[in-house]
């Protein structure tokens, strides 16, 4: 069978501004038939979504998938909560680095993996304001200095 290679389906792109990420997670999702077709046409928001540990289980909820349109009797609730599969090893980790603190599971993106839905779950710490303002004030001196040196390089002066 050949390789399928990866698809993005969507990215939660306020993740990484909101918290500070310490650790990435791969994790595969238990869906139902109707929510992979509605996946596959792109329909989903994952933007109020976070994740839990309950009972030694990892689930994900607030993720919403529309219901699929051509869908009868079977279509699915759109914002039900699911199930993640990680190894036990790794939810043993995530169960330790929960308790300890203030630190929450946030996916960062859904893709398509060979096939299979997989979501990449960030272990974060949420940010401050005054945080996410030095981090806007880093970010956009960076890109100065790369324009600068871009400049430079090409003999022009600015």
């Amino acid at each position: 069978m050949r390789d399928r290679g990866t698809k993005a389906i969507a990215t939660n792109r306020k993740a990484r501004h909101n918290y500070t990420i310490i650790d990435v997670y791969e994790a595969g999702m238990v869906l139902v038939g109707t929510e992979v077709k509605s996946l596959r046409d792109g329909k989903v928001s994952i933007v109020d979504a976070f994740a839990t540990v309950d009972n030694g289980e990892v689930w994900l909820r607030g993720l919403h998938i529309p219901e699929y349109t051509q869908g009868s009797w079977t279509n699915h609730a759109p914002r039900r909560v699911r199930k993640l599969l990680l190894h036990a090893s790794e939810i043993e980790r995530l169960i330790g680095k929960t308790r300890e603190g203030s630190l929450t599971l946030v996916p960062l993106s859904l893709y398509f993996q060979n096939g299979y839905v997989k979501v990449e779950l960030g272990l974060g710490k949420g940010k401050q304001a005054h945080d996410k303002r030095q981090d806007l004030a880093r970010r956009d001196t960076e890109r100065e200095v790369t324009r600068e040196l871009g400049r430079r390089v090409k003999g022009m002066r600015g």
